[in-house]
């Protein structure tokens, strides 16, 4: 959520930055409505010191004998006033729903595009796989492995959901073992295991609430699924002032992942590419500002390692202003190469966030020790990775000619010993 002090003191930075996102200017209009919120406060504070006046006043008329009805009648009347003032201001706030329904602002080298057309990339890594016979798809090559069943899960649950067996339902929990063992061991995240469910604030305070309802499965008793582990794992900040010495934090955790997937109708309809139901292993910053840059890097090449140890090509994109989400600052996106689509697909996105979310968390640090004086921290977080489309990276990059999959050397340790899947006999 933005700051109104910083939009009253630069509207016109503010109106530039929404021009970026291909959005009308709003400073004049936010101006306005804050204008017209400081005047309430000033109006009871006046009202406020009136009463009390006028309290005072009765006490002494009281004293001498006098008649105190007319200062106790004013006092019933402005006391009506401050309390119709009072619920006005408890009640819903045109200025706050706006903020918090205004994306973020970008980073100054965030390119312009209109969408991901105008993505930039920023560079490749690996080779793609030399295979002498047509690519198949993950899902041809699951199905055929008889290890990953489409029908089944449908039976059970519907569309966008899988059922993995065998050495691929244990390839998914070997992955997330080695994706959490390097970014503990290597990269020194804290590993968490945080709730997979969350109420309203959690999902208000990483920015998923009120604009994108609709992509939130909620039960029936007010709780929400987590999309990603990036809720529960920034919130563990909400509410809270940390000393400086404290900072950087850097969490990773391995969650399931719900998601409605509305909009997306007859996209990837077959497949584990996009699902109702995966898991993910997310990597959560919590920064001082002048440390977020460097931090958003350095994250990049945590993911980043993840491929390059699992001997998979890949590219990073810059996303542009029209490809930016909702609360990001700055995102990178990792495409891994996919034989069998013949394209690359998303696998990780890494955010900057700058002071979005803290701000509507409330999460603070001390820049001085032993000051009362407290600033926003910074907030990043970004997939280290997608297991599922990671799965579907190793499986269509390492198919053989018979339909096995040879499993990346890294990976092998985590499987066991096992050096290919075959068919389940």
């Amino acid at each position: 959520m933005h700051d109104i002090k910083w939009i009253r003191e630069n509207p016109e930075a503010f109106d530039a930055a929404l021009k970026k996102r291909g959005l009308a200017p709003m400073s004049a209009e936010l101006m306005a409505l804050d204008e017209e919120r400081r005047a309430s406060i000033t109006r009871m504070q006046e009202l406020q010191a009136r009463r009390n006046e006028l309290a005072k006043q009765a006490g002494q008329a009281k004293a001498k004998g006098q008649d105190a009805e007319p200062l106790f009648a004013e006092s019933r009347e402005v006391g009506a006033q401050l309390k119709a003032m009072e619920e006005a201001l408890a009640g819903d706030d045109p200025l706050k729903a706006k903020l918090e329904a205004i994306p973020n602002v970008l980073d100054e080298d965030v390119p312009v595009g209109g969408d991901e057309s105008g993505n930039v990339e920023v560079k490749r890594e690996g080779q793609k796989p030399s295979l002498s016979f047509a690519a198949k798809e993950h899902f041809d090559l699951g199905e055929a492995l008889g290890q990953m069943d489409f029908e089944t899960a449908a039976k059970m649950s519907g569309a966008r959901f899988v059922l993995l067996s065998g050495a691929l339902a244990r390839m998914e929990r070997a992955l997330a073992s080695f994706m959490l063992d390097n970014h503990t061991l290597e990269w020194g995240y804290t590993e968490v295991v945080p709730p997979y469910m969350v109420r309203d604030n959690a999902a208000y305070g990483t920015g998923q609430l009120p604009k994108f309802a609709e992509d939130l499965f909620q039960t029936t008793n007010g709780y929400f699924l987590i999309p990603t582990a990036e809720i529960p794992v920034t919130n563990i900040v909400a509410d809270c002032i940390i000393e400086t010495d404290d900072l950087p934090r850097r969490y990773v955790a391995y969650t399931p992942c719900f998601r409605s997937e509305a909009g997306s109708a007859g996209r990837d309809t077959r497949g584990m590419i996009r699902q109702h139901q995966f898991s993910k292993v997310e990597l959560v910053s919590i920064v001082p500002p002048e440390i977020s840059k460097d931090e958003h890097e350095r994250m990049l090449s945590a993911a980043e390692s993840i491929l390059k140890k699992l001997g998979l090509h890949y590219r990073v994109m810059l996303l542009c202003s029209g490809d930016t989400g909702f609360g990001s600052q700055k995102t990178y996106d990792i495409e891994v190469w996919l034989p069998g689509q013949n394209a690359y697909r998303e696998i990780s996105s890494c955010s900057n966030f700058g002071a979005f979310q803290a701000r509507r968390m409330k999460a603070r640090y001390r820049p001085i020790k032993g000051e009362k004086r407290t600033e926003f921290v910074h907030t990043l977080n970004g997939s280290g990775l997608a297991i599922g489309r990671t799965m579907i990276a190793i499986l269509e990059n390492y198919q053989q000619a018979d339909g096995s999959i040879a499993i990346p050397e890294a990976l092998v340790p985590y499987m066991g010993g096992m050096t290919k899947i075959e068919r389940a006999v």
